[in-house]
């Protein structure tokens, strides 16, 4: 390769890395007559070049590790002021506006993902692969474009739908698309990368039980309970995947990095350093160990059993003089309870900038103490990769989808006990005579997802997608007594003013005009 060819290929990998939103940053980044495609598109190299393109995508926001703030718009944690995105203190608290900074980044960053897998697959074809590698590229790219557009559809509801590079600014201004449509794209996209995905353990890039676990939650979200339970049956018996051996790890680099400890990991934003880390001088160990972003409330601590399963209220093993002895260990796995001492590798005592939180409690899952004290030096070095899908979540699933179609049975009790029965964890298994409808059931499968996967961004959505968010959120307060506020139309967020200013096609949501 020359030099010019070289020059040609830089600049074409920067077009798939920098596709943006609709708006004419969107043409202005993606000029389709930009590079001579014959170049870059001449070997499977320049493909492989472009699929990592469409992945750095996900670091952005709350694709990427950022994504657990969304448990701050819970009854999970209290979010305190945050420099990095605009307004997302005030989303607990009603502040949910066109003009609300978080919201143009909730928008904006699945379009950037959606703009780059486009221009992924409007060129591929031009590459000289078998249809197998190229059907398995695009599978792979399709994933992370519904991915992007699952986000969008329950955060916004009806929006936009390219699936094709828009050759202008006027074809770029369209009108968005009911939600019936958007998932049918999605389900469309996940169906092809399940059959075109390796059938293999997750190893970073997306694997066919990545896809079915998506489809899964896709499924669920919108109530297909009957579709998404073979899904899961098809995961849970691939063989695939496993529970991890330990809980604190999974949430760590070397956990991560550990084929003992990984098993359960079916799709994450991974990072590494000092290449590719959360973020210039800060990231998850100073954002959450050391400055305590993100609070835990509470409410959640008190969720947690008592060591025999039962909850505090009725436990005889719990003293309120030592409320946090002889709990569900993955309480002390998840938070940073009060009086706990945190050790650095050496052995002395680290004391983060905020040792007392407004909330009474600060978070562990996320924050590795292997690189403590945290400074700024030691976030070039903070690379925890988030985990968007992970083994437990597609038990919890199953439990949830047939205990949905069904009712209680032998597989239902199985799913929720494996996850609780996890080594270091062993909890009892369920009390079926107590759970034993598909009422009863259901809220406790919505209690264990809330503990399993505790500050891992996945409450939010679990909230809208239980239609329970107005009745549950404005039930709490935050430290300062302040209600927490969820109205009806927050099911749905408005579109940014910013989109509605640049394309006059994009109605805004009717509860925000």
């Amino acid at each position: 390769m020359n030099r010019i060819q070289l020059i040609y290929q830089v600049i074409v990998i920067a077009i798939v890395l920098t596709g943006t939103s609709c708006r004419k940053e969107f043409l202005d980044k993606n000029p389709l007559n930009a590079v001579s495609t014959e170049i870059f598109w001449a070997s499977e190299a320049d493909v492989q070049s472009a699929v990592a393109g469409v992945y750095t995508r996900l670091h952005e926001n709350f694709l990427g590790y950022e994504r657990v703030y969304l448990d701050g718009f819970t009854d999970n944690a209290y979010l305190i002021a945050n420099p990095f995105h605009s307004g997302i203190t005030t989303v607990a608290f009603g502040g949910i506006s066109p003009t609300l900074g978080t919201a143009a980044e909730m928008y904006s960053t699945p379009y950037r993902v959606i703009a780059s897998s486009n221009y992924f697959l409007a060129n591929v074809d031009k590459a000289p692969l078998t249809d197998q590698k190229r059907n398995t590229y695009s599978a792979e790219v399709r994933f992370l474009r519904a991915l992007a557009y699952f986000d969008l559809v329950q955060t916004f509801g009806d929006v936009v739908i390219y699936t094709t590079p828009p050759a202008t600014l006027e074809a770029s201004q369209i009108e968005k698309s009911p939600r019936a449509e958007v998932y049918a794209l999605i389900e469309e996209d996940l169906n092809f990368a399940m059959n075109n995905l390796p059938d293999e353990k997750y190893n970073g890039h997306a694997v066919k039980g990545s896809a079915a676990g998506l489809l899964a939650r896709v499924l669920i979200t919108q109530q297909k309970f009957s579709e998404a339970v073979p899904v899961l049956q098809q995961i849970m018996s691939s063989g695939k995947f496993a529970l991890s051996n330990n809980y604190a790890a999974l949430f760590r680099t070397a956990g991560q990095s550990n084929a003992a400890v990984n098993t359960e990991i079916m799709f994450s934003t991974q990072y590494l350093a000092p290449q590719r880390i959360h973020r210039n001088l800060n990231g998850l160990d100073l954002e959450l160990g050391h400055y305590a972003i993100m609070q835990p409330y509470k409410n959640l601590v008190d969720e947690y059993e008592a060591a025999d399963g039962l909850p505090i209220t009725e436990s005889p093993l719990y003293n309120p003089s030592m409320p946090y002895a002889n709990r569900d260990p993955r309480l002390d796995l998840t938070v940073k309870l009060p009086g706990e001492k945190w050790l650095a590798p050496n052995g002395t005592e680290y004391v983060p900038s905020i040792n007392n939180p407004a909330s009474g409690f600060a978070m562990e899952k996320y924050v590795d103490l292997s690189r403590a004290p945290f400074t700024t030096a030691t976030a070039n070095a903070t690379d925890q990769d988030y985990i968007h899908l992970r083994y437990a979540d597609v038990l919890l699933m199953y439990a949830e989808a047939k205990n949905e179609v069904s009712g209680p049975d032998p597989t239902v009790y199985k799913a929720i006990n494996d996850v609780r029965a996890r080594p270091g964890i062993n909890m009892p298994p369920v009390n079926e005579a107590r759970y034993n409808t598909k009422e009863k059931l259901r809220d406790y499968i919505r209690h264990e997802r809330r503990i399993e996967l505790a500050l891992e961004g996945q409450r939010y959505n679990d909230l809208k997608r239980w239609n329970i968010a107005h009745v549950i959120l404005p039930t709490l307060k935050d430290p300062n007594g302040v209600p927490l506020i969820f109205e009806p139309r927050n099911y749905f967020w408005p579109f940014p003013q910013t989109e509605i200013d640049a394309n006059p096609q994009l109605e805004q949501n009717d509860d925000y005009l």
